[in-house]
C-alpha cells in the first residue's frame, strides 16, 4: 500500500538535497575562525594592557565638548495656534512637483512643538527641531524665532 502512495519516479534510497549547505563564498567570509578550523593559522587573541598602561590611559581627562545632534531634522514654519500651555502648533508648507501634471503643489503639515517659555505667538515664523517624544503628539522643539508677526 505504501508503494502506491509514493510519487512516480521517486526512489526510496535517494535523500532530498540538503538546503543547509553554505556556498563556497561563505567559507571565505568566515575569516580566521574558518581558517583555523581548516588547519590554517590560528587567530591571535589581543592581550590586555599591563597595569602601568591602564593607569596612563585613565589619567587623561575627557574633553567637555558637547556636540549637538546633527541628524535631527529641522523645519521652518508658521505658528498657527498658541492656545495650549507650553505648546504651539506649527504649520510647515512644502512645495512638491506633481508627478502627472508637473506643477508645484502646496503640501502642509502641522506639528505640535514644545515652547517651554510660552514666548511664541500666532503668526510668528519659527524653526522647529526633531526631539524625543515629549507627550502623545509632541515630538518637536521650537529652537529659534525667525521673524515676528507683522502687526497691521
Amino acid at each position: 500500500m505504501a508503494d502506491k502512495k509514493a510519487k512516480p519516479g521517486a526512489r526510496k534510497s535517494e535523500a532530498p538535497p540538503s538546503k543547509s549547505k553554505a556556498p563556497p563564498a561563505a567559507a571565505a567570509k568566515g575569516g580566521a575562525k574558518a581558517a583555523a578550523a581548516k588547519g590554517g593559522a590560528k587567530p591571535v587573541a589581543a592581550k590586555a594592557p599591563a597595569a602601568a598602561d591602564r593607569s596612563a590611559t585613565t589619567s587623561i581627562a575627557p574633553t567637555a565638548v558637547h556636540k549637538s545632534h546633527s541628524f535631527r531634522r529641522k523645519m521652518v514654519g508658521l505658528v498657527t495656534s498658541d492656545k495650549m500651555d507650553k505648546t504651539v502648533t506649527v504649520e510647515v508648507v512644502r512645495r512638491s512637483l506633481d508627478p502627472v501634471y508637473k506643477k508645484y503643489v502646496r503640501q502642509r503639515n502641522r506639528y505640535k512643538a514644545h515652547d517651554p517659555s510660552n514666548a511664541f505667538k500666532a503668526g510668528d515664523r519659527v524653526e522647529i527641531t526633531e526631539h524625543a517624544p515629549i507627550s502623545r503628539e509632541k515630538r518637536w522643539l521650537v529652537t529659534r524665532l525667525i521673524s515676528r508677526r507683522e502687526e497691521a
